[in-house]
């Protein structure tokens, strides 16, 4: 089937575009595998002056580049346009820190020895359409920049995105081959993941498919990152600022739409608190409002295709059907377009989908809970792990949950985001392995040792 691009404010198609045939596909491949031999001899400081080039073809373009998303995933627009500025900000800090990563390392203990980081060869990229740019660029731009050329399988409903992206590449000067997309099926991936030319894998997607990617990549002996699903719990403490926390919870529940897998999910709230959070959250997500997403005055969008409203409005009913109460909904107009309400459920339990399931959406799940300790057990009460945020004025309360939940990364009064300098990803069922930092740019690299009378460059 061909890659159909629909804009989910209105429903209407935007283009059609045809899948690579298998003989294209074959050509991308070859094409990686000879770029590689090229790109990997390059000095990094050169792939620097490559990576901020890009930097500032992403700003050049950063206008046509945002409203592009808007149409073809729904993202507001002022949103959108934060999305390209960030993966211009990733590129800038690789060609100014990325070096260092890669740089040949002294073993401690051992007199000669040597630790050497060298890229792997064509690595493939599956990615999701929620951020379609940053996804990509937070999981490339580290491997790329290691010496790596990179096969994109992005979503299918973001084509004219995976386009723009191949031509800011090329308009930057990268060599061909080293950064191409490929249009093609579900299906052609596991015949890609078995190519001996492929060397890695990285996926941003639904846990279900992190499993089966996983296990294609295993099954061939590659290395693999997977950034996975969320439920992510906000935990709202004793002495936390009510006021402030709600305010937060707002922001991150609704950003791109709620369409995103750090967003904050499950609200853990001690008993104390809990009126007031939900009289605060309330009037946060009734002050949001919701509409076409290119009018700058809007905060909430559509969801990106109808399947995601028709799942989200059933984890919905099947949630209040289990006794979850809805706390708040508000009022959208009728619309062609895949819109959901803002939704608050409170009383919310496990066994309910609101509690146990990633909920995809402008939907935030409020759970009541005893004290501190019974918040923590309600956070890693999940089969998930990606992010958390914890509410408090009291620092040692802070360290002492963030050192106790379950998950990739802790935000303490603060939105969880992926940051150029920091590892991002996930445990449990959240995936594994990390990007960005100097955790992404070794990711797909051959962590080599060396023992010998040669001397580490500095």
């Amino acid at each position: 089937m061909p890659m159909i691009s629909v804009n989910p404010a209105t429903g209407k198609r935007i283009a059609v575009f045809p899948n690579h045939s298998a003989e294209a596909v074959e050509r991308r491949v070859l094409r990686a595998e000879k770029a590689h031999r090229h790109w990997r001899a390059i000095a990094t400081e050169d792939r620097a002056k490559a990576l901020a080039v890009v930097a500032a073809a992403l700003r050049e373009r950063a206008g046509a580049l945002a409203a592009l998303a808007t149409d073809e995933m729904g993202k507001p627009i002022a949103q959108a346009r934060a999305e390209v500025e960030k993966c211009a900000i990733l590129c800038d800090y690789y060609a100014t820190a990325g070096a260092a990563f890669l740089a040949p390392q002294r073993a401690a203990g051992v007199r000669g020895a040597r630790v050497i980081f060298q890229p792997l060869g064509p690595i493939l990229a599956i990615m999701p359409w929620n951020f379609p740019y940053w996804q990509v660029f937070r999981a490339v731009v580290p491997a790329l920049f290691a010496g790596n050329t990179v096969l994109l399988k992005h979503a299918p409903n973001v084509p004219g995105c995976v386009q723009a992206l191949e031509k800011v590449f090329t308009r930057a000067g990268f060599p061909p081959g080293v950064f191409q997309s490929l249009f093609i099926e579900t299906a052609a991936v596991a015949p890609l993941i078995a190519d001996a030319r492929i060397a890695g894998v990285t996926l941003t997607g639904s846990t279900t498919a992190g499993r089966r990617v996983g296990a294609m990549a295993g099954a061939a002996l590659k290395p693999v990152v997977l950034e996975l699903g969320g439920s992510d719990p906000f935990l709202v403490l004793e002495d936390a600022d009510v006021a402030q926390a709600a305010k937060l919870a707002a922001e991150s529940r609704l950003l791109n739409s709620g369409q995103s897998c750090i967003c904050a999910k499950r609200f853990v709230v001690v008993r104390r608190h809990a009126g007031d959070f939900v009289d605060a959250l309330t009037a946060e997500f009734a002050a949001r409002r919701v509409g076409d997403p290119t009018q700058e005055t809007n905060d909430i969008g559509p969801l990106a295709r109808a399947d995601l409203r028709e799942r989200l409005a059933a984890q919905v009913r099947a949630s209040v059907t289990a006794g979850a109460r809805v706390a708040f909904q508000s009022q959208v107009a009728e619309s062609a377009g895949f819109f959901f309400p803002p939704t608050i459920l409170t009383a919310v339990r496990p066994g309910m989908p609101a509690a146990d399931e990633e909920i995809f959406g402008p939907v935030a799940a409020v759970m009541t809970v005893r004290d501190e300790a019974a918040a923590v057990r309600a956070a890693n009460a999940s089969d998930y792990g990606l992010g958390a945020t914890v509410c408090t004025r009291d620092a040692e309360a802070a360290d002492r949950v963030a050192e106790q939940l379950e998950v990739g990364c802790v935000f303490v009064n603060a939105l969880v985001r992926s940051m150029p300098e920091l590892p991002f990803g996930g445990v449990k069922q959240s995936g594994l392995g990390r990007e960005l930092g100097h955790w992404g740019a070794q990711a797909f690299t051959n962590v080599k040792t060396i023992v010998g009378a040669a001397r580490v460059r500095s």
